[in-house]
């Protein structure tokens, strides 16, 4: 049975190389960047020649407070029978905040930001994750992200987190070990001790990308290089499971294709070594049906080490058809989940390990075995509007210049508010490439000084029209020539339809450019 193999993410930029390369068994697209009813000729000439497309989406917001938009869900189940995709995958994130649970407006963050590692959280994630289940006609695999900041007050480890979440909703999980990389430089996380914790038999499939290190932050950028330490993370992760698949991202800043080819060895080659390292102690996905699960051990601490016992024989290897069943965690020792509220005094972990000290709710949620915790729309709802309070304050502080939630880093938060301000920049100069074209070499540094004091009120192409109007009305509006054009530019789009011209005025138009 056909596994997925190796493959690259499909971007525009890139789409002729990647038809011309060799060992491509796979691509992953954007889903937001395809239309289904009108699909790029290369991913159908991929999909003619039996290329698997699996569309990755990367604004749902499963990590969000809110339940899940009911028309990004079916955009999404659109894009999937579209290109008659196995899977769809998304991100453990949150991307937007405020509305109706905060009374408050509704703020867009145009980048993947962190879903705290609370019970609180991950009782939002759980219900968010199966109302997407529910509403897609494929199984849906979801993505580990890399983070600049940490929450104050987190209960669980990434591996925890993620074992709950896939033991208590039966989701795949797309591990990328660059994101691992980048936690690790950022915020002091082991990545063998994630990969340990995590749920091995779950894996969908595997990211890889490359970033690069400023003053001692991990950007994960997709635009540089896969450095070696991923690629060490890549090959640990070989060495105890055989992925399904492994895939390299890049996103901007495009090599040649040789290059891209000679990255994908290298990728090959780290899983191969892997391979080598685990013969013999390796597991692989299990393909059964979730439904008996086992009571998760409750640890002494957070940091109590963790060892993931190995089946006695080996599974067989993940295929597209065992992707399709819900995963089921029972043949593992699970990884410590983490307790309820955090003790103040230390525990010594005996062989009968003490139950978290909690209120009755919590002990309730945590003791009982996983399959019998409360279902969508049973857990305490104020679960949902303390996490809408958290994100909103958050995302405030770093869009909207509000002061810094109590518990969180300064100096890093403000690392993370140029981040999203620069990203802005970046995808509004794709949406709309006229604007660096009129603006020049000032573009950049107008739109991140308008973005750091104005949120985004809708999508990329809102942002263009809201940054050209702040620009025109601004005290420091470019002048002359740059002028003219800006506003041209946003009357001719600011409307409900472009402007109507006679032939005179194009004429008149023309002139003035001169």
């Amino acid at each position: 049975m056909m596994r997925l193999g190796t493959g690259i993410g499909w971007r525009p930029e890139i789409a002729d190389a990647v038809e011309r390369m060799p060992g491509i068994d796979w691509v992953e697209a954007v889903a937001e960047n395809v239309c289904p009813g009108h699909l790029p000729d290369s991913l159908v000439r991929l999909r003619e020649r039996g290329i698997t497309v699996v569309p990755h989406g990367v604004s749902l917001g499963l990590g969000d407070a809110e339940r899940p938009d009911p028309g990004r869900l079916t955009a999404l189940a659109e894009r999937a029978e579209a290109l008659g995709s196995p899977l769809l995958t998304e991100h453990i994130a949150f991307v937007r905040a405020g509305g109706p649970l905060t009374a408050s407006p509704r703020l867009e963050a145009g980048h993947l930001l962190p879903v705290p590692r609370t019970r609180d959280a991950l009782d939002v994630l759980c219900e968010n994750v199966r109302i997407a289940q529910d509403a897609l006609p494929v199984p849906l695999a979801v993505e580990n992200i890399a983070a600049l900041v940490a929450w104050p007050g987190e209960e669980m480890t990434e591996g925890q987190f993620l074992y709950e979440l896939a033991d208590r909703t039966g989701v795949r999980l797309l591990i990328d070990v660059a994101n691992l990389h980048t936690n690790h430089v950022n915020r002091g996380e082991d990545p063998a001790r994630a990969l340990a914790e995590l749920p091995l038999e779950a894996i969908a499939y595997v990211h890889v990308a490359g970033g690069f290190e400023r003053d001692g932050v991990w950007h994960d950028s997709h635009a540089h290089p896969v450095p070696r330490p991923v690629l060490d993370i890549l090959t640990d992760l070989a060495s105890r499971v055989s992925p399904p698949g492994v895939l390299l991202e890049r996103d901007d800043n495009f090599p040649e294709p040789t290059d891209l080819e000679r990255e994908l060895a290298i990728i090959r080659e780290a899983v191969e070594v892997g391979a080598a390292q685990g013969s013999g102690t390796r597991i692989s996905s299990s393909a059964e049906p979730l439904g008996v699960t086992r009571e998760p051990a409750t640890p002494a601490t957070l940091t109590t080490p963790v060892a993931v016992a190995a089946p006695a024989t080996l599974a067989a290897p993940v295929t597209l058809a065992a992707l399709a069943e819900p995963v089921s965690l029972r043949h593992e020792t699970p990884p410590h989940t983490a307790q309820t509220q955090i003790q103040t005094q230390t525990q010594t972990q005996t062989q009968s390990p003490p139950r978290p000290q909690s209120h009755e709710a919590a002990q309730t949620a945590t003791q009982a075995p996983l399959h019998q915790r409360p279902r969508p729309g049973t857990f305490d709802e104020a679960a949902r509007q303390r996490l809408a309070l958290a994100q909103a304050a958050l995302l405030s502080a770093l869009v909207a210049g509000t002061p810094v939630p109590e518990g969180f880093d300064r100096v890093r938060l403000g690392v993370q508010a140029r981040a999203l301000a620069a990203k802005r920049a970046d995808v509004v100069a794709k949406v709309a490439p006229e604007l660096p074209l009129i603006l020049g070499n000032g573009y950049r540094t107008a739109f991140i000084a308008y973005a750091q004091g104005h949120p985004m009120r809708g999508g990329y192409r809102q942002d263009a029209l809201d940054f050209a109007e702040k620009t025109l009305l601004g005290d420091r509006a470019a002048q002359g020539r740059p002028r003219r054009e800006l506003r041209r530019w946003w009357l001719d789009r600011s409307g409900p339809a472009p402007r109507r011209t006679s032939r005179l005025g194009r004429v008149g138009r023309a002139l003035t450019r001169r």
